[in-house]
């Protein structure tokens, strides 16, 4: 009823994508059950040492003999190092404090080394290899096509799609302003780039000659069933599955998604650096009282690191980067094969409900 080139390629019983995750929230046990659903899992590795990569990938291959996908940050520049780190040091302050931990006196600017992160990620069996935050270099596409992946970009305009098309990309997925976690485009002003997945999707698939994937507040079989028929190949999906049982985030973060209305997400520097779309908490509150002490990506992110993984020891919401899209209200405690057999019973209804107006 649905099938396309992409999902031929990828060999999908269906069109739905498990969205990426970097910090967590997809698992090896998430991505290989999406699988064997018949869908594309996801893992998002920027956060991960190149060892655990490759440690993840090969639990993934052990446990399922279906594709899946694995999603790398494409390098960026450093800004400069603050002059006065003082006012971020500030900022986070009270926010360790009321956790009871020690506040850091200096700020550590260092990443991941990337090239070794590329090597896993190539060597790690996956079909696809997907990326974000801008457009991969030549040599690392060129790589990943000799190694039989498809490689997928992720746009957030039009002028995105186009870039990545021309860069050499197999698909573009069409990220639109109701998705959580960050916003994944590269343009000069990401908060400029705020256009919906419903306006996005149907003009990236005019605009280029690729398979676009829809991403961004699509939550459910509707939403599925939406995304084809503006002209998408497939559904990327992330929320829905925060609060699968085999999501990996803390179970604070997933009450907070099942308790929150559609209108408590917001866009917020304060916890990365980069405007990404969670549900307001203090540490959001105070970003957006005091955005002059917020500093750039990756110095923003590397000075709350350790609040993060403090706050998910201790179950405690106000401090935990809590990334969720505007459709978090249609999420709900599952397995992640039962959410996938919603989605597909959804898509699959809804298709049947509009063709009765063909």
């Amino acid at each position: 009823m649905y099938r396309n080139s992409l999902m031929e390629r990828l060999a999908l019983d269906h069109p739905i994508i498990q969205a990426p995750m970097a910090g967590g929230g997809d698992t090896p046990e998430m991505v290989m059950a999406v699988g064997k659903a018949g869908g594309l899992g996801s893992m998002g590795v920027s956060y991960l040492q190149p060892d655990r990569i490759g440690a993840n990938a090969a639990r993934v291959r052990e446990g399922s003999n279906a594709g899946f996908a694995v999603n790398l940050f494409a390098p960026l520049d450093a800004p400069p190092f603050p002059a006065d780190p003082g006012p971020a040091l500030d900022f986070v302050r009270p926010h360790y404090q009321a956790l009871g931990i020690t506040p850091p006196g200096t700020i550590n600017g260092a990443e991941f080394d990337f090239e070794a992160q590329v090597e896993q990620v190539l060597d790690s069996g996956a079909s696809v290899f997907s990326f974000a935050f801008g457009i991969m270099p030549d040599h690392v596409i060129d790589r990943a096509r000799q190694r039989g992946m498809l490689v997928m970009g992720t746009a957030t305009s039009v002028a995105e799609a186009q870039a990545l098309e021309a860069a050499g990309v197999d698909a573009v997925i069409a990220q639109g302003s109701e998705a959580g976690g960050h916003r994944a485009g590269f343009g000069a002003d990401l908060t400029r780039a705020m256009v919906g997945t419903m306006a996005l999707v149907p003009q990236v698939v005019s605009a280029v000659g690729v398979p676009v994937v829809a991403s961004g507040g699509i939550t459910d079989g509707r939403g599925i069933a939406a995304a084809l028929a503006l002209g998408a190949s497939a559904a990327q999906i992330g929320t829905a599955f925060l609060t699968t049982t085999e999501a990996g985030i803390p179970e604070a973060h997933k009450q907070a998604i099942l308790t929150a209305k559609e209108t408590d997400t917001t866009l917020t520097r304060a916890f990365s650096g980069r405007p990404a779309r969670g549900i307001r908490n203090r540490v959001i509150a105070d970003g957006e009282a005091m955005p002059d002490r917020l500093l750039d990506f990756p110095y923003q992110n590397a000075l709350t690191r350790t609040l993060r993984a403090e706050a998910a020891t201790q179950q405690n919401p106000d401090f935990l980067s809590l990334w969720a899209g505007q459709g978090l209200g249609m999420a709900r405690r599952l397995s992640a094969a039962e959410l996938m057999q919603r989605l597909v019973e959804g898509m699959q209804a809804a298709l049947a409900s509009a063709a009765r107006y063909g």
